[in-house]
């Protein structure tokens, strides 16, 4: 399987809420389209530089992050974030990455969207046993009496 790539919209949730309470027009809230791989390997949400400049998303703190070649880095974090595909959105921070870095789209908003890799396609889908609405597992631990 080669690389996947999809159009994710981005969204200030900040000015998005700000602008459903009324107290910003909505058409100022700051959004992009990003081109983003998308990287069951990665976790999180990745940005670059630009991007952030862009949305002007608040920093929420930053985190030391293991690289796939052992190196350990840190990096600012940055949310809330709302992220959309096709008919499916999610809130989530980001990490924002340094320059113009790949951004990559991880695990964690690709489960709050129920969306997955068709392979066969060679796309990202929203997942096919539930496709009007996102279906999120909720587990839960049992209690003994």
């Amino acid at each position: 399987m080669g690389l996947i790539y999809a159009e994710i919209e981005l969204i200030n949730s900040w000015e998005l809420e700000t602008a459903r309470k009324q107290m910003m027009d909505p058409d100022e809230v700051k959004r992009t389209f990003v081109t983003m791989l998308v990287d069951t390997g990665a976790v999180y949400l990745s940005i670059n530089e630009s991007i952030q400049e862009r949305l002007q998303l608040p920093v929420v703190g930053s985190k030391n992050f293991e690289l796939a070649d052992g190196r350990v880095v840190k990096y600012e974090v940055v949310g809330p974030v709302e992220v959309r595909f096709g008919n499916r959105q999610t809130h989530c921070e980001a990490i924002v990455l340094p320059g113009n870095s790949e951004p990559l789209l991880g695990a964690i908003p690709m489960e709050g969207m129920d969306v997955i890799i068709d392979a066969a396609g060679q796309e990202l889908v929203t997942h096919p046993d539930h496709p009007a609405m996102a279906q999120l597992k909720l587990k839960y631990a049992r209690l003994l009496d």
